[in-house]
């Protein structure tokens, strides 16, 4: 349960529906290769799609598509889609791209993953928040810090874009047993053209001792 917190962290992996087999549009590559890329305002149609991969054993997990289905002034909806599954989940995140609600996990105010704006080398931000299951009750408290440590150029197979690279620290306690304590580092690579994360690494830990090393990567994305 735990486990699917932290997934639900990195905000690609938190739901607890498969989706249908469905393959996105094609698009073509993009090259972000202005040195200050503009950030793109999210709209209904919004697409991104992102190979999964266990970097324990190599495994590449699922291919997984993030469309918006609804964008309000606080929030955008998100619904995702797993190649090859049945079934559809639903997330919501607002506008810095923070995880609100997975359909399971609710976080208050926000899981902290997201960014914060204007982005510049040498930022940092603090989230202090608490994670609510609904399905089980459980309640965890969050603690999490983001620093931009630098503007690097990202290749993946969706093009190459300029990012801002991310380093998220997250301690987490159980709020009933405070002695469960569980934590993750991520590494998250932003391109404010395509106003998502082109890349994404974390490591989670219980007791010390690894229990999930992960990444995801852009392989495609559109616009309607």
């Amino acid at each position: 349960m735990l486990r699917r917190c932290l997934l639900a962290t990195i905000g690609l992996l938190a739901c607890a529906s498969v989706v249908a087999a469905q393959t996105p549009a094609s698009q073509p590559p993009a090259d972000a290769s202005t040195e200050t890329p503009e950030q793109q305002e999210p709209r209904t149609g919004d697409r991104w799609t992102y190979e999964v991969r266990d970097e324990i054993t190599g495994e590449l997990k699922s291919t997984v598509t993030q469309t918006i289905t609804d964008v309000s002034p606080a929030e955008i909806g998100i619904r995702l889609t797993f190649l090859g599954k049945p079934g559809i989940g639903f997330q919501t995140f607002d506008h810095s791209w923070n995880s609100i609600n997975t359909g399971t996990w609710k976080f208050t105010p926000n899981d902290g993953t997201g960014i914060k704006t204007p982005l510049e080398v040498g930022k940092s931000w603090s989230v202090r928040s608490t994670d609510f299951n609904s399905g089980s009750g459980a309640s965890l408290k969050r603690s999490v810090t983001s620093k931009v440590t630098a503007k690097e150029s990202i290749t993946t197979r969706a093009g190459t874009f300029e990012t801002y690279k991310i380093e998220t620290s997250i301690d987490m306690q159980n709020a009933n047993d405070p002695t469960k304590k569980f934590q993750s580092s991520q590494q998250t690579w932003y391109a404010p053209t395509v106003d998502h994360w082109v890349k994404r690494t974390w490591v989670s830990k219980s007791e010390g001792r690894v229990s999930d090393k992960g990444s995801v990567e852009l392989i495609e994305y559109g616009r309607r």
